[in-house]
């Protein structure tokens, strides 16, 4: 489902005459941001890979970036450690393959700090947003009707609406759905838990 169709379904199911446009983008988007803070699918995987040159620290997180699912150097899995634990560690500019590595705010610190290799970082990232009524994404395409319900359960708490309960009850429902679906599709090893839904390479 687009954007479009989104909005107007959404209308539709909320059915109040003083919907407005411009709140019915509001409602929306904000439903798709609780989403990306609960949600964790193969939908929302993402690969970044960064070639190495010469003596690297640190790594900056890409722009989408909501939760580390692993690092890798050079197929070599990196071991997530506290930052405490990783300044006791790097005591000095230590050169070498990576073990170990540790984030702060945007950055992704590595210890030792590799001269050589690819880095390889898989994560969760947000979905593309929407703006013209013909775009969509993974979410939309997969879950249209966790996002109507999800916008819902923010519209209900604007216009006091007396079906809030529901609407959140139904949003909790299609999630968990959503959620088991794909909970279940990693244990069995299905296809989706194996590619990414984006790639994106930097130099």
């Amino acid at each position: 489902m687009n954007y479009g169709d989104l909005k107007t379904h959404f209308q539709d199911v909320l059915n109040r005459s003083d919907i407005t446009s411009d709140l019915t983008t509001r409602f929306i988007d904000q439903g798709i941001a609780r989403i990306q803070r609960q949600l964790r699918t193969p939908m929302s995987e993402r690969v970044l890979e960064i070639a190495i040159s010469s003596q690297t620290a640190t790594m900056t997180l890409p722009s989408d970036f909501l939760e580390i699912i692993s690092l890798y150097h050079s197929s070599n899995e990196l071991e997530r450690v506290s930052m405490r634990r990783f300044r006791e560690l790097n005591d000095n500019n230590h050169s070498g393959k990576p073990i170990y590595f540790a984030r702060q705010a945007e950055k992704i610190h590595l210890y030792p700090q590799p001269t050589d290799g690819t880095l390889v970082l898989y994560y969760h990232g947000e979905f593309p947003s929407l703006s013209a009524d013909s775009d969509f994404n993974a979410l939309t395409k997969a879950a249209s009707d966790l996002v109507i319900y999800a916008g819902l359960t923010y519209a209900s708490d604007y216009y006091l609406d007396q079906r809030a309960e529901l609407f959140e009850q139904k949003f909790n429902q299609f999630l968990t759905e959503i959620q088991e679906q794909a909970n279940d599709q990693e244990l069995q090893g299905g296809t989706q838990s194996v590619l990414p839904s984006y790639r994106y390479d930097e130099e």
